[in-house]
């Protein structure tokens, strides 16, 4: 279908061109080789950790029970990097208006979701680190489902309203958006007039988001921080520096980018950047975190490499039939 075939009957776009990374097509395939390759990585990356916490009774902690909950990050990159995938070997690079709208919703409800994983990841530090003895009581099991709960729902329901507005912005036309995905400013640039409720709402909610979530965190750590330097040199504030230094490290990697993308004045303006900065924090920070979380952390080597032997044991199993 053509761009001009696009508009229905009634003047209203009915769906989107995403031009995604205009280039020869032999870079384009390139780039689809690269592109496929980190997010396969990345799907067996974040499944490994997800089945070393639940095969190991050792992880079976407030931690690591957050962490494996980083399946959101499967479903964070699996929102629109397959899309991405599937339009850079396309001629037609389109995707339904309905189906931007919902990618539109659930990556930024993943996005929202993980900031709030942060946080409540940084919250169990908080108390194991700087009240411990305190720990075992305030952090229980229930506790810690509660705000699984909570970062999923929070997560979905947060992103509710914008979504909600987003599907009310006119669009009759130009319906090409220079970029991989349907994000927030690509969209509201092809509105056929002014929403500037929307671009308010949507703003002021990303802004609280984002704000509030790098604060809590950015406060829990420098607690933290201090109660660690207390500590007398030794293999216990080693290995508090080390955990706390990955979860800060993944912290920097996502809010960096984010801030970057949603926050500096002049990124928008920029395609190039903007396309850049997003694949990053859509694609290398989910690619990056079980790296982080593994090769810092010995029990979680520990339970990988169980996980990875007992795969090793039944593939042969499994030829042999």
């Amino acid at each position: 279908m053509s761009i001009s075939e696009a508009n229905n009957s009634s003047g209203s776009v009915s769906e989107f061109i995403l031009l995604g990374f205009p280039c020869r097509r032999d870079i384009q395939i390139v780039l689809f080789v690269m592109f496929s390759l980190i997010y396969l990585l990345t799907l067996m990356g974040n499944t490994s950790i997800i089945c070393a916490v639940w095969s190991s009774r050792k992880l079976h902690t407030p931690m690591y029970i957050l962490l494996a909950n980083f399946f959101l990050e499967i479903c964070y990159v699996s929102s629109d990097v397959p899309k991405m995938l599937a339009n850079i070997i396309s001629q037609t690079k389109s995707i339904s208006y309905a189906g931007c709208l919902l990618q539109f919703y659930f990556f930024f409800s993943m996005c929202a979701a993980e900031g709030y994983f942060l946080s409540a990841m940084s919250f169990d530090r908080f108390l194991a680190i700087c009240r411990p003895l305190h720990y075992p009581t305030i952090m229980t099991h229930h506790l810690c489902a509660r705000l699984v709960v909570f970062c999923w729902a929070g997560g979905f329901l947060s992103i509710l309203m914008p979504a909600v507005l987003m599907s009310r912005v006119p669009f009759c036309g130009p319906n090409i958006i220079d970029h991989f995905f349907c994000d927030l400013g690509p969209l509201l640039a092809l509105s056929c007039a002014p929403v500037p409720k929307t671009t308010l709402t949507c703003a002021t909610v990303s802004s609280l988001i984002i704000f509030i979530t790098f604060l809590y965190i950015l406060g829990s750590y420098t607690f933290v921080l201090r109660a660690v330097l207390r500590v007398p040199a030794g293999s216990g504030r080693n290995k508090a520096f080390s955990t706390c230094a990955s979860h800060f490290l993944v912290v920097s990697l996502f809010y960096g980018s984010v801030m970057v993308m949603y926050v500096s004045p002049g990124s928008r303006s920029h395609p190039g950047t903007q396309k850049f900065v997003t694949l990053f924090y859509c694609m290398a920070t989910p690619f990056f975190n079980p790296l982080i979380y593994s090769l810092r952390n010995k029990d979680m080597k520990d339970a990988l490499r169980k996980v990875l032997g007992t795969l090793s044991k039944e593939i042969p199993k499994n030829t042999d039939k």
